[in-house]
């Protein structure tokens, strides 16, 4: 049997790899992004050097040990909940099965005690609670780290409901950010039970705080708690705005530090400051009370839809940015500033399409972002709307700096193009 694997194993290696595009270097076999993660796939990667591979193929390299690794951490966490169902059989010897399996893990694995409680509850989850998950992990169709998101953020839902959550997002979830999937859990939690979102809001802000504790290296962390998700987005604003202004005039400090400096002196009145602006994504019809879909506040995510309603009919002395959507297709039909204050109409139809900043993977909020030319106007001689869209200074200047390219596509999303030749698409949208 060992021999006849080993002869399989060859087979398969020697028939993936041997085209050569280019002399000293390998080539994956064309059809590799569709192979399941089986011994097949285990056998290929594991007979490859990752160095002779061209660019694209590390790259296709990496997403297939990536599936790889999912299959793995769903059959370890298929192993853990074996030591737990042994347990349960010994449930007239023992008062508590959950709390031995759990010391069984400790001491086979030399884990602490939350380390083991954490495991064990993360897996007996997946497998009981959010079979689907479980079934998508071992296919390698979503990683360790997304089947966490769908667990912990649906956690406080009935079974029933949970699943329908899962259901309505399993599919695109692997096409998500972490930051991307856990926005949308949260939009969809929302909507399913927004009575229920409402009650958990409101038991949060009962118990509101601060806190502070001190760090190993002699500075103090405070931190507000259980505060208002409108609030704590203009306070951040107004923070970032001032400490833009600062560094302006004292580039020897980075922007994270004269934020530090700003919140420290707001709080004991050495600065004051204009209210920070707030902008704010709903659809009419939940204005007009007829549904309770919830909004996005830039920089935080989804929030009910009585936080929107209370936003849209109490504005304060703030700047407030406001966006209306279609609630059918969730495109906006309009936008404006309750401040009347110079603004370009082209930037203000650029930030009511896009959200965030449109490179992969970044969620910074589009208030925060260049507006970016995907067609330079030395090219075209014309700023036209269709040719812009915004990218965080840091994704701006990778860019133009590192030869990635982007281009718009018909249904609003963008095509991008790394160095290495590989292609991904992108939304600046919401998941």
């Amino acid at each position: 049997e060992i021999q006849a694997e080993e002869n399989l194993i060859f087979e398969l290696t020697e028939a993936g790899l041997r085209a050569e595009p280019e002399p000293g270097m390998l080539a994956l076999p064309p059809d590799l992004d569709s192979w399941v993660p089986d011994l097949r796939l285990a056998a290929v990667l594991s007979m490859v050097d990752v160095h002779a591979l061209s660019g694209p193929d590390r790259v296709r390299y990496l997403k297939a040990q990536d599936r790889l690794n999912s299959t793995g951490q769903a059959q370890f966490l298929g192993a853990v909940t074996s030591i737990a169902d042994a347990y349960d059989v010994l449930t007239e010897d023992i008062e508590d099965p959950d709390a031995g399996a759990s010391l069984e893990l400790r001491a086979a694995l030399r884990w602490t005690r939350r380390a083991a409680d954490t495991e064990l509850s993360f897996a007996l989850d997946l497998r009981n609670r959010l079979p689907r998950v479980f079934d998508a992990l071992s296919a390698g169709l979503v990683d360790r780290a997304r089947a966490r998101i769908l667990v912990r953020h649906t956690d406080h839902l009935p079974i029933a409901q949970a699943r329908m959550a899962v259901d309505t997002l399993l599919d695109e979830a692997a096409t998500l950010t972490t930051g991307q999937l856990v926005e949308a859990v949260r939009r969809v939690c929302l909507d399913i039970d927004p009575d229920s979102a409402r009650e958990r809001y409101q038991s949060s802000r009962k118990d509101r705080r601060v806190e502070s504790w001190p760090d190993p290296d002699g500075t103090v962390t405070l931190a507000g708690i259980g505060l208002d998700p409108v609030d704590v987005a203009s306070a951040t604003d107004l923070i970032d705005r001032l400490a833009r202004e600062r560094r302006s005039e004292d580039p020897s400090r980075s922007i994270d530090q004269h934020r530090a400096d700003v919140f420290s002196d707001l709080l004991n009145g050495t600065t004051t400051g204009r209210s920070g602006t707030v902008h704010l994504t709903v659809d009419l019809a939940t204005l007009a009370r007829l549904n309770d879909d919830a909004a996005d506040l830039s920089g935080y995510g989804p929030v009910g839809a009585d936080i929107a309603r209370q936003v849209t009919a109490q504005l304060g002395d703030g700047i407030w940015n406001w966006t209306l959507t279609d609630p059918d297709s969730g495109m906006p039909l309009a936008d404006g500033t309750t401040r009347r204050r110079p603004t370009a109409s082209q930037v203000r139809r650029v930030r009511a399409r896009n959200r965030t900043c449109v490179a992969p993977g970044c969620r910074m909020p589009v208030i925060d972002c260049d507006i970016d030319h995907t067609r330079t106007w030395a090219d075209t001689g014309i700023t036209d709307c269709k040719d812009l869209a915004p990218l965080c200074r840091h994704d701006h200047c990778i860019r133009h700096q590192n030869g990635w390219t982007y281009e718009p596509l018909p249904d609003g999303d963008y095509l991008w193009k790394s160095p290495l030749g590989t292609v991904y698409t992108t939304s600046g949208r919401d998941p």
